[in-house]
């Protein structure tokens, strides 16, 4: 059906627009659809996006999160001593923080600096691990503009084309085809838009979380230094 409405052209396209001019109004589904192509796959792009920015927000709100009071909790148990009951603390949770402090506890009594080699190593395994598959939502916001300005351009290519063999160059011809094929430039933009921004915001917040992961990592060296 897509395609179907992508190639209107001829009497059948006139006689469309005419009856939308007259009563005023054109829907957006028909509207859109006038794109061509090149939009099934920038709207699957789209649909991969959205998806993708949902998911891995559930999965960075689940994971990253730092409880204030599980935190003091398990410092107040290293600061006693109690690296039993801080270890059994630990395994309350399946969170990132419990997680790369599972991996250092073990580590205590020996020299700091592997215990820092430690920190460092189960936090970017951390880090790497929930942001995974993100890189996808960078690629979607660099190809969806390229497609629908590759979409665009062959539309433009092939109204100059018909204009060649008919000699006809008046205006409603030209205005009328490049009309639609803008439509996948600006679907384009839309999806990279949608995708460019929730690709920073995501990472916003993991960046948000090292920087919590390294005031707790300070704490925890200090802790057990003494």
């Amino acid at each position: 059906m897509l395609l179907f409405f992508a190639q209107t052209t001829g009497t059948e396209y006139t006689m469309e627009i005419a009856q939308k001019t007259s009563t005023g109004e054109i829907s957006f589904l028909t509207l859109f659809l006038k794109g061509g192509y090149i939009l099934i796959p920038i709207v699957l792009l789209s649909f991969i996006a959205v998806y993708l920015i949902f998911k891995k927000y559930l999965d960075i709100r689940r994971n990253l999160a730092i409880d204030p009071g599980y935190v003091s909790h398990f410092n107040d148990l290293l600061r006693k001593g109690d690296f039993k009951s801080a270890t059994t603390h630990l395994d309350l949770e399946q969170t990132s923080y419990a997680n790369i402090f599972r991996r250092v506890i073990g580590k205590v009594g020996k020299p700091a600096k592997e215990i820092e080699s430690t920190l460092e190593s189960a936090s970017n395994i951390e880090i790497a691990r929930v942001s995974k598959h993100m890189g996808y939502l960078g690629l979607i916001a660099g190809i969806a503009p390229m497609l629908g300005f590759i979409g665009t351009i062959s539309g433009i290519i092939k109204i100059f084309y018909n204009i060649s063999l008919t000699d006809n160059i008046s205006i409603g011809i030209i205005s009328g085809g490049l009309y639609e094929k803008m439509i996948s430039s600006g679907s384009g933009l839309i999806v990279g838009i949608i995708a460019f921004t929730g690709y920073h915001v995501l990472n916003m917040r993991i960046d948000h979380f090292i920087s919590q992961i390294e005031e707790e990592a300070f704490e925890f060296m200090n802790i057990v230094s003494k």
